[in-house]
């Protein structure tokens, strides 16, 4: 992907941060003479926010060309930005990507996947004001990111991990979702705690956050789109969910389910599901629920789900869950493997109870 790249000279006894922008709201400014928003450059970047010359860090910025609407964003895009911080990798000490919010979580969980042994932060923020109007929450949301990005003790990255930063709350990416559209508190993380928290100063929650293991980052591109999701509704009919379950060349299927992991126990429902996981369809039970998990076998209602080969999702995210699905089925070959780390948790992206 064409791209634009401002190199600055890095001295090393600064910290060192790349800004990786690939579009939304935070990455665009108010042009006066046309009344349209347009892509910030970098020199505008300092101008619009003079605060970040205080941190005294070596900033760069990196600028995809063109940009992207974050309703644009796929499989193609993700990777281009993660082999971006894989060739820059060691040249920063952190990264912080901006990006539209829309699709941020589903981002923010590819790249949680992609990155594996990451031991440096990756921290996605946007905005929902764009940068150059007054009450742009861009700011204060892009020096968080920059400070948490570049924050270090022992020498040692205190948040080495994919990040989203929004409205001073720092959550692990592929644990949140937006549910907002409207107030600056977009995103939430609703089955794992903050990682930190942004007040008079930034106090982490370091029992969350993940431990850096030294090892060397390994990069995965590959991602297959040959998934679906499903999502049950009262008086759902057969043909509808038949429909899903014969798309021509689907591998899985998220299935969005009731509460704990509910689905209709009717006989039609059950043979359909029994019969594609037979012929070789990976179905995943998700729960429509924004806190909870999925307990296949706590209600009756889920028994039949579980005897069928139904995986359970735990308490994972839609957006962790449909990246999840197609960084495996990209990357792995043996259906039971992919099985297997369905139903653990690879990078912190579900909670599973022993």
């Amino acid at each position: 992907m064409p791209s634009i790249f401002l190199n600055l000279p890095i001295m090393r006894e600064k910290p060192s941060i790349l800004i990786l922008n690939t579009g939304g709201t935070i990455g665009m400014v108010l042009d006066e003479k046309t009344g349209a928003l347009k892509p910030v450059n970098f020199d505008d970047l300092f101008d619009l926010i003079p605060t970040l010359r205080l941190f005294n860090f070596n900033i760069d910025h990196f600028c995809f060309d063109p940009l992207i609407d974050s309703s644009n964003m796929n499989p193609t895009t993700w990777a281009s930005i993660a082999k971006v911080i894989e060739e820059k990798y060691e040249l920063y000490d952190g990264f912080v990507i901006l990006h539209g919010s829309d699709t941020m979580a589903f981002t923010a969980s590819a790249l949680s996947f992609m990155l594996q042994n990451l031991n440096k932060p990756v921290i996605l923020t946007g905005s929902q004001l764009p940068l150059g109007m007054i009450r742009t929450d861009g700011r204060e949301n892009l020096l968080t990111a920059v400070e948490i990005a570049a924050a270090k003790e022992d020498d040692t990255p205190v948040v080495p991990e994919v990040c989203i930063c929004f409205e001073n709350q720092l959550f692990r990416g592929n644990r949140t979702h937006k549910f907002n559209a409207q107030n600056f508190e977009a995103f939430r993380s609703s089955n794992y705690p903050e990682l930190a928290t942004a007040g008079v100063s930034v106090e982490y929650n370091r029992a969350a956050i993940h431990k850096p293991n030294f090892k060397k980052l390994k990069l995965y591109t590959k991602f297959d789109t040959n998934v679906a999701i499903l999502r049950l509704y009262p008086g759902i009919s057969e043909k509808v969910i038949q429909a899903h379950l014969e798309i021509p060349g689907l591998k899985a299927l998220i299935l969005e389910t009731y509460g704990s992991g509910n689905a209709p126990d009717e006989t039609w429902f059950i043979n359909l599901i029994k019969r594609s996981i037979e012929k070789g369809l990976i179905i995943f039970n998700v729960t429509q629920c924004q806190v909870g998990k999925v307990e296949m076998g706590k209600y009756a209602t889920s028994v039949h789900l579980k005897a069928a080969g139904v995986v359970s999702g735990h308490d994972i995210t839609t957006e962790a869950a449909i990246t999840k699905l197609m960084f495996l089925l990209g990357n792995y070959e043996n259906r039971q493997e992919i099985l297997n780390l369905l139903d653990v948790s690879i990078v912190g992206e579900m909670t599973v109870n022993s």
